[in-house]
């Protein structure tokens, strides 16, 4: 591929060659006497000035700073130095045909009217030079500035994605701690087992806390560790339901997602029902879509706020999949269906 520093002398080569060939044509179809190796060398001569001047107005662009002009401002310089240089390549172009004899010995007032239309007629190409010049480079710029706003976009969601993360080990530590709390007095057997458990499932969640994904297995792992901390304690109050698709146990999801999901399904379902309930975990595949599903007894009208838990995977799916994954819960016939969705792009 091109460099833009390698495709730039290619480019001045082929517009001033391709600018004398139009050239050349029009005289050859009116005065085919007049194309003679004199005519042909005036030719080159104008190629060669045209790359050099035009190089030179390059170098100060470039010097000057202007390529990081706005418009207003950078139009009047663009203008006059586009006007120096046309005046300096008609220049060469009218003093070598002078020279050569093309031209002497009219009118003067026709020569000076032609030296004029000459001017103007470089000054469009100059100016049509630069337009394309320009136009590459604000392109470029603009390129640039996309590459950083994206780095800067992934850079601010990583950071947050690290902030939501952090938030979770908290919420889940203290949870089960009052979970084993409640136990130590009454039932001092049961909480040293429970303490095991948490000891367990801690060194589960600093492992998995670290990846921005991790495999369903691992997460239904540490689901499962936390339903047993919290079977001891309410225990024939709560039964545990698994349905999970093999298939999918290498399926990568964010850490925590599941077990925010059914400590959600205990901390407002569970444990606001005097005779207990059920606790449904799912992995199933329809169609193009994997869904993971948490399903437990109880409803949705009394309660106000769902926590912390489940506002992070909102977000937590929204920065990493965008509308690729979603997050939903809804109350059907005493139970709450609480659901991630992962779309065909994220499988």
């Amino acid at each position: 591929m091109l460099t833009a520093k390698k495709f730039y002398w290619p480019a001045q080569l082929f517009g001033w060659t391709a600018y004398c060939s139009l050239l050349t044509l029009s005289v050859y179809t009116n005065s085919p006497e007049k194309v003679t190796s004199l005519f042909i060398m005036n030719i080159l001569s104008l190629i060669l000035s045209g790359i050099l001047i035009t190089h030179i107005q390059r170098v100060i662009i470039i010097k000057m700073g202007w390529l990081e002009l706005r418009l207003p401002r950078l139009l009047p310089r663009l203008i006059f130095s586009s006007f120096v240089s046309s005046i300096f390549i008609a220049g060469i172009d009218v003093g070598t045909d002078y020279l050569s004899g093309f031209i002497g010995g009219e009118d003067p007032k026709n020569e000076i009217s032609a030296i004029i239309v000459t001017i103007f007629a470089v000054l469009v190409l100059v100016l049509f030079w630069n337009a394309i010049y320009f136009t590459y480079h604000f392109f470029q710029k603009s390129r640039k500035q996309e590459i950083s706003n994206l780095e800067l976009a992934a850079s601010n969601k990583e950071s947050e994605l690290k902030n939501l993360r952090s938030q979770l080990n908290p919420h889940f530590l203290f949870n089960s701690l009052n979970s084993i709390r409640a136990l130590i007095d009454i039932e001092p057997r049961k909480a040293k087992i429970s303490i095991t458990t948490l000891s367990n499932l801690l060194r589960q969640s600093l492992i998995l806390g670290k990846e921005n994904l991790v495999k369903l297995e691992s997460e239904l792992s540490i689901a499962k560790s936390y339903l047993d901390l919290e079977k001891i304690r309410f225990e024939e109050r709560l039964d545990v339901d698994w349905e999970i698709d093999e298939e999918l146990e290498n399926f990568e999801i964010p850490p925590f997602a599941m077990q925010m999901m059914v400590e959600n399904a205990i901390k407002h379902g569970i444990s606001n029902l005097r005779e207990g309930g059920v606790v449904k975990i799912r992995a199933y595949r329809e169609s193009n879509t994997v869904f993971l599903e948490v399903v437990n007894s109880g409803d949705l009208k009394d309660v106000v706020d769902l926590g912390v838990g489940i506002q992070n995977i909102k977000q937590r799916l929204a920065l990493q999949y965008g509308d690729a994954a979603s997050f939903s819960i809804k109350e059907v016939d005493g139970y709450v269906y609480a659901k991630m969705s992962f779309k065909n792009e994220v499988i």
